[in-house]
């Protein structure tokens, strides 16, 4: 609101309060000094009974609007304010939807009803978070999506020296804090066991406890209530905690929050540690600085784990990277030029801004939005863009290029894989020589243990496995042929995961390696996986311990996230990060998509969503030149929670006292990386995928978007085989031709720095 202030003016319009004071209804008006903006509070008599109130607010209002010049806005935050204010002529009606108010505590009663009646009446919706948007985006036709921004400047001086207050300085460390409105929302049992497993840790709670009543807040030495303060001295409580907490409830009134103060405790340098809250997994679960944890014994434990993060640490760059795309300045922008486009559908009405003041220029119009900067997107991308002359726009919710793998230089100085290892491997030379275009490459044959009861045995199973596994010693491939054939099972029909290993090495082998790490990797049985999971992994009777045997073997020379920005940059590439393409697509016109995404997420789950199994990571670093003997350890017990570790100086050769270290544990909340082959899965994509088939302005390409289990190199063929069956199409069908707008300086989004740097515009 402050920035619309200052070309216009803003009246916030609140709640009425009742006075004993007051004879008559009226209106205090105030302006604040550092905005701008008018803040009115009708103040009505203590004795002026219910009925009678509404008609009172509704004529302040009407009296304090006669003097506004036009054009106005109606800007709701709250559906309850409808019945007061219908009356007041509009160019433009806003719901901005910050929370689901019906499912709050004591949720006033018509609250549903009139929020329907606001959504007839309104010519646009913002939401304030992911799961909001999904909620609404069925009920109106113009839905946009805008996660809460947050002022990194106020909060970043809580990174810098300086006071703490008086009554905080006093409470011993390590602190844990809270600061926000302590109500139904957050799990106080949850706060009380952390507090009762550390008694030596201090449980600070800054905040007005609200519609609970405080003999319901648990009581321990070590808990620290200290009541409401305001925005200003926020910073200097966070300043002295050592970890930011977010023990919200899972309940109905967080099924739709998308907690503002994620971004805030992270502009305060502060580690965060929050209940799998579905907005705060999906924008922030990737950064190691950003705990999910559920339930009291994981909660703990991911405190625990927050309290070793280094205040300097590459996490806090990885979450200061991800604030520099959280704007409100880009946040004003992008929601006043919807409200313009309102304005001017209605003819002859003048803008609310000048443009002298905030320029808005027609934006260009693209052949092709691209969504996805990833493997598939970074192809389509460069293809149309350099072999179709196409103009492309690449937009990705993330605030880097190269999707899963993205690498990126830690405080160690090693390049590590923000999300996992990624080991390049391929037989396509078509595939090589395409990427060859974009990097220079450093051979590497990945290699694999095993930890089998704390000895380290290679993988995928060769003879060297089975001579140390059973003190064996097994000299010919024809010796370990008949001693895997000995143990093999007969199964009368290959059907699932675990058919494929029983039949092959028998029972005893299949659960030591695979039946308790697929079931932490997929969640579920090998028995009830589809055959293609485990048959990906070989088994042999020779002694190669490659664990790939592709004729090309090789790392990207400078790390992939190198080789994605050379892919994208071309002139006829634009590129937007950390913008939703649901909002891009309607700010940017376009002719075509080429869409990456989840299909069931792009269709708005109509058939329900597809499974996906996601990941979590916890990146190291550690004084010592090595860590383990090979790049990956994989840890097939199911006692153990993760799957398997990776250090990444295997993988780029780099020399260095220190190394990095990346552990791997398989989820079933966050991003999407892996869709589950089986086969009622697969029935629900076919469904799915009828929808994509009759979506002529849409090519769906890459391994979401087609739902299928793809290695690297696979998706690269696939988006190079797709871009050529489009190209054809496009030169056969001339009614389905890309046109070519021109552009201009001021209309396209700007790169002002390299594309490794590049920031959402």
């Amino acid at each position: 609101m402050s920035r619309f202030a200052r070309a216009m003016p803003v009246l916030f319009w609140e709640e009425p309060i009742r006075s004993a004071d007051a004879s008559v209804p009226e209106l205090r008006s105030v302006i604040c000094p550092a905005t701008g903006v008018i803040v009115l509070t009708p103040v009505l008599p203590a004795a002026l009974a219910e009925e009678a109130a509404d008609d009172a607010v509704r004529a302040l209002l009407s009296a304090r609007m006669a003097d506004i010049p036009q054009p106005i806005v109606r800007w709701y935050y709250t559906p309850m304010m409808l019945p007061v204010s219908q009356g007041i002529p509009a160019a433009c009606v806003v719901y901005d939807c910050m929370d689901e108010l019906s499912g709050f505590r004591n949720a006033p009663a018509g609250l549903v009803e009139l929020e329907a009646r606001l959504l007839d009446q309104a010519d646009l919706v913002f939401t304030g978070g992911r799961s909001l948007f999904d909620a609404k985006r069925d009920r109106h036709p113009n839905v946009h999506l805008f996660p809460s921004s947050v002022d990194v400047s106020h909060f970043a001086t809580a990174r810098k020296a300086g006071p703490v207050p008086d009554e905080q300085q006093s409470v011993p460390g390590p602190r844990l804090g809270y600061c926000g409105v302590i109500d139904e929302r957050l799990d106080l049992d949850l706060v009380a066991a952390l507090a009762d497993a550390h008694p030596d840790w201090s449980i600070v709670m800054v905040g007005p406890v609200v519609k609970i009543s405080p003999d319901d807040l648990p009581r321990r030495a070590n808990i620290h209530y200290l009541g409401a303060k305001s925005y200003a001295e926020l910073p200097r409580y966070l300043r002295g905690w050592d970890v930011a907490l977010m023990p919200f409830a899972l309940n109905e009134a967080t099924r739709f929050i998308s907690p503002t103060k994620t971004p805030e405790y992270l502009a305060a340098g502060c580690p965060v540690v929050s209940t799998p809250i579905a907005d705060v997994v999906r924008q922030y679960g990737g950064l190691e600085g950003v705990c999910i944890a559920d339930g009291p014994a994981s909660f703990v434990a991911a405190c625990e784990e927050a309290l070793t993060l280094r205040p300097d640490g590459a996490w806090l760059d990885a979450a200061d990277a991800m604030l520099a795309e959280t704007s409100w300045d880009q946040t004003f922008a992008r929601m006043n030029d919807l409200i313009e486009a309102v304005i001017a559908s209605h003819g002859d009405v003048q803008p609310i801004v000048s443009p002298t003041v905030w320029p808005v220029t027609a934006p260009v119009r693209y052949d092709v939005m691209v969504v996805g900067a990833g493997f598939a997107g970074a192809v389509m991308a460069e293809r149309l863009a350099s072999q179709g002359g196409k103009r492309v726009l690449v937009v990705d919710r993330r605030p880097h290029v190269a999707g899963n793998a993205y690498d990126r230089y830690d405080d160690a100085g090693i390049l590590m894989h923000q999300y996992g290892p990624h080991i390049f491997h391929t037989n396509s030379a078509d595939v090589v020589d395409y990427l060859s275009r974009f990097t220079d490459w450093r051979p590497y044959e990945h290699r694999v243990l095993a930890d089998v009861d704390g000895k380290l045995v290679p993988m995928p199973i060769n003879r060297t496995t089975l001579n140390a596994l059973y003190d064996l010693s097994l000299a010919t491939d024809e010796e370990a042929e008949a001693f895997l054939a000995s143990r093999a099972e007969p199964v009368e029909a290959v059907r699932t995961s675990a058919d494929v290993v029983i039949s092959k090495v028998g029972r005893e082998l299949y659960e030591t390696f695979f039946q308790g790490y697929t079931r932490k990797q997929w969640g579920i049985d090998p028995s009830e996986l589809d055959k293609s999971v485990t048959a990906r992994v070989p088994t042999r009777t020779n002694t190669d311990d490659r664990y790939f045997t592709d004729t090309f073997q090789a790392m990207p020379l400078e790390g992939y996230t190198r080789m994605f920005e050379r892919m994208l940059d071309h002139p006829n590439i634009d590129v937007l990060l950390g913008v939703d393409y649901e909002d891009a697509r309607a700010a940017y016109p376009h002719d075509h998509l080429v869409f990456t995404g989840p299909i069931d997420e792009y269709f708005g789950h109509r058939y329900g969503k597809l499974p996906y199994r996601s990941l979590q990571f916890r990146h190291e670093s550690h004084d010592r030149e090595w860590f383990q003997s090979v790049a990956v350890v994989n840890y097939p017990a199911e006692a153990v929670p993760h799957t398997r570790i990776t250090e990444y100086k295997y993988l780029t050769g780099q020399q260095s006292p220190r190394t990095s270290i990346t552990f791997e544990i398989p989820s079933a909340v966050g991003d999407p990386y892996y869709p589950i082959p089986r086969e009622e899965n697969q029935a629900l994509f076919k469904r799915y995928e009828a929808l994509a088939i009759a979506q002529p302005d849409v090519t769906f390409v890459g391994r979401l978007a087609t739902y299928r289990y793809y290695n690297m190199d696979q998706v690269v063929g696939q988006a190079l085989a797709t871009y050529r069956r489009l190209a054809g199409k496009l030169a056969k069908n001339k009614e389905a031709a890309f046109m070519l707008a021109p552009a201009t300086s001021a209309s396209r989004p700007q790169r002002t720095a390299p594309l490794r740097q590049t920031v959402r515009q």
